[in-house]
């Protein structure tokens, strides 16, 4: 499986020693399957090991010098603040070795900033501070990679069925540890899905959704840097397991936060990366693509034991292959609308609802408020001129709302529609997508007393609603007209509005 052709212990002793730095204090050395990381101060120097598996070979001086400027290469634009230059160690006339001397090259080391550990997104979640917020943020940030992210002309397809290919043979190997039957429901349900989606796949391709990604996005590879999540450790070594469907790069991320029962965290990624990427076709994709990333870590958690299933790690084998297993039967869509006068609630009602809707990670949550400034190319909180909200503008909001509705449950997601509704037509428009997609449709009215309203309205802070009490008025003024949708009542603490929610969801 692995080899070590070249003896590296000189170097180590080098680069583990202070007076190569000229410091005082301890170097610390970590040691990876595939690199030695030596942190020394404010920085740390990365080198390849000299080894070669089925997957990778390092053994040679100058394939390890290619891959650590690749490295480099992939992830300096992405994370400029951690990623700094490629070192030379050399062997000077005298013998000893040197950083970037005028000796013969010996070694080739990446040089980089370090970072505090409490700043890794694995520390932050484990923490408990991993909320909604960050989750957004880390969303945009993702789709910001993906967008600038070189395109390939590789068939999604054929990507995929090779890491199935692989999964099915490296399985073959662990009925005894997760199971004959687990792992052959498993790999027909995935046959079945991939079958299902594998002309989709092709299509993405064509579409320039197949690039050069980072290839181990999870939140071990995550940072924060100046209060932005910042990713880095981009799969450097294979250049063809690191170019895929953008989603399937998104996908790790999505399942590493499920994984961790973080169902409102993932669910406010998947919402904030769509609405900045506008991908709702990959939507379709996610079962699959979750799917084989939970069984990818089910199957490296029994390699990590050499096949000897003990303890904790054979409990995570299993969870991640149960959770595997579950990504490939999802609930069928559903449509929900959420209206009511401002102040209501809307829109912290369906965020708390969405995670629970349909296929993992949720349903996706469409935001009237949101998607007004996205047509107008401003930033969620820039306030916009009364122009913003003529009724033109307010038709064109609607029919922008149900289209993308529409591509979301034909990519069979479920979806959340947040929104005044307070025209008639608007409403009975979204119960007729839904009948004409045949699938099951809630409409809900949030009411609340005028006083209450009012109270939320004036207690606002950083919110992409431009609505004030005047426009309130204007609003009560017009009303609703006659009313088919449930009517819920608001008027109360947000979990118990929630709790009245979910009951008229699950008795539908």
């Amino acid at each position: 499986m692995s080899a070590t052709p070249t003896d590296q212990q000189e170097i180590l002793d080098f680069l583990k020693d202070p007076a190569t730095y000229g410091i005082a204090t301890p170097v610390e050395m970590i040691t990876t399957h595939s690199a030695h990381v030596f942190l020394v101060g404010d920085h740390a120097f990365k080198i390849k090991r000299a080894v070669r598996y089925n997957y990778l070979d390092f053994s040679t001086l100058e394939a390890r010098r290619k891959v650590i400027a690749h490295e480099l290469d992939l992830n300096a634009p992405s994370a400029p603040a951690i990623y700094d230059r490629v070192v030379t160690i050399t062997r000077e006339a005298t013998g000893r070795l040197a950083l970037d001397g005028n000796g013969e090259p010996v070694e080739y080391a990446l040089r980089m900033r370090r970072f505090r550990r409490e700043d890794e997104l694995t520390c932050i979640a484990d923490a408990g501070n991993l909320d909604n917020d960050l989750a957004e943020r880390l969303g945009h940030v993702i789709a910001d990679l993906h967008a600038a992210a070189e395109k390939r002309p590789f068939d999604g397809a054929v990507l995929i069925s090779e890491i199935v290919d692989e999964l099915r043979e490296a399985f073959a190997g662990m009925e005894s540890a997760l199971g004959r039957d687990r792992l052959a429901t498993f790999l027909r349900r995935t046959d079945r899905t991939y079958g299902d989606v594998a002309s989709l796949l092709s299509q993405r391709s064509g579409e320039g959704r197949v690039r050069r990604c980072h290839g181990d996005l999870h939140l071990k590879n995550l940072v924060m840097i100046e209060g932005q999540p910042v990713p880095f450790d981009a799969l450097e070594f294979d250049e063809r397991l690191g170019t895929c469907d953008t989603f399937y790069d998104l996908a790790f991320l999505v399942m590493d936060l499920l994984h961790r029962g973080l169902t409102g965290q993932a669910n406010a990624l998947q919402n904030s990366y769509l609405r900045k990427s506008e991908d709702f076709t990959g939507l379709a994709t996610l079962p699959l693509f979750l799917s084989i990333r939970a069984a990818i870590r089910s199957m490296v958690a029994v390699q990590t034991i050499s096949g000897t299933v003990v303890g904790d790690m054979a409990r995570e084998a299993t969870s991640y292959l149960e959770q595997a297993i579950g990504f490939l039967t999802p609930p069928p869509p559903r449509l929900v609308a959420v209206g009511g006068f401002s102040g209501s609630g809307k829109t912290a009602v369906a965020g708390r609802i969405a995670p629970g809707l349909g296929a993992s990670p949720g349903a996706v949550h469409l935001r009237s408020d949101l998607e007004r400034k996205a047509m107008f190319g401003v930033e969620p909180l820039e306030r916009l001129p009364d122009a913003a909200y003529q009724s033109d503008v307010n038709s064109n909001i609607y029919a922008r709302l149900l289209d993308e509705a529409e591509q979301i449950l034909l990519a069979r997601h479920s979806v959340i529609i947040d929104a005044t509704f307070l025209a008639e037509a608007d409403r009975q428009a979204v119960i007729d997508l839904g009948a004409r997609l045949r699938v099951p449709f809630d409409g809900l009215w949030l009411g609340s007393d005028p006083a209450t309203l009012e109270r939320r309205i004036a207690a606002r802070t950083a919110d992409a609603s431009d609505a004030d009490v005047e426009v309130l008025h204007r609003q009560l003024e017009r009303g609703a007209g006659p009313m088919t949708w449930t009517e819920i009542d608001a008027g109360g603490e947000l979990d118990q509005v929630v709790a009245l929610v979910d009951a008229s969801l699950s008795g539908h």
